[in-house]
């Protein structure tokens, strides 16, 4: 298990050709609270990453949020888990990443977890059942109780970046994304400034 899996999933164990990177639809049909949402996440190379189911809970300013629950089932090829505290996911309406948000039940003290991600796409599957898609990029702007922000897996992408043949281009946009969230994260410009609270409580209600 990798120290970024125990960091964001606390409690987990155990190709196809390249992803384009461009634009794609970032506004979902129409949601009702209550449904189902599973966030889906793949490597650039097309290789399956997590899944993670939620209940989605409404939109704002910032985007879609989504409620992901204490004991809710999650994989990737070669892991399984139950979550062991509850989280909101946002999905923004514009940038390359998602946002992960935890309270002090984490138990490992992560309070925000921004994976930089593209390729941004909503599924529907069947009625009052949607999948998100996203392309995970490595880098993650993490807040822990105690440690701070930081940027993780620079290594990672490093690695990726020539064994997954990245367009440089698209190294640029990453690279650039994560040192801008990384200062919003740090000075808690929002929605890093205790917006989630709200959607916690309308997650748990």
């Amino acid at each position: 298990m990798r120290e970024e899996d125990a960091l964001k999933y606390p409690g987990a164990t155990g190709e196809s050709g390249p992803a384009i990177h461009s634009s794609t639809t970032r506004v979902p049909g129409p949601l009702q609270p209550g449904q189902l949402v599973v966030a889906r996440n793949r490597k650039w190379n097309g290789k399956a990453h997590w899944a993670v189911p939620g209940r989605y809970l409404g939109e704002d300013r910032h985007g879609w949020w989504i409620f992901q629950g204490t004991n809710e089932f999650c994989s990737r090829p070669g892991a399984a888990f139950y979550t062991r505290s509850d989280a909101v996911l946002l999905v923004p309406r514009s940038g390359d990443w998602v946002a992960t948000f935890y309270d002090d039940a984490h138990p490992n003290g992560v309070r925000v977890y921004v994976d930089l991600a593209v390729a941004h796409e909503w599924t529907d599957i069947r009625p009052a059942v949607t999948e998100f898609h996203v392309i995970d990029m490595d880098l993650d702007v993490i807040r822990m109780a105690g440690r701070g922000v930081f940027i993780d897996d620079q290594d990672e992408f490093a690695e990726h970046r020539i064994a997954m043949n990245y367009p440089d281009r698209l190294v640029d946009d990453i690279q650039a994304a994560a040192d801008e969230l990384y200062q919003a994260v740090k000075a808690q410009h929002a929605p890093f400034d205790g917006t989630d609270v709200e959607w916690f409580t309308k997650g748990r209600s």
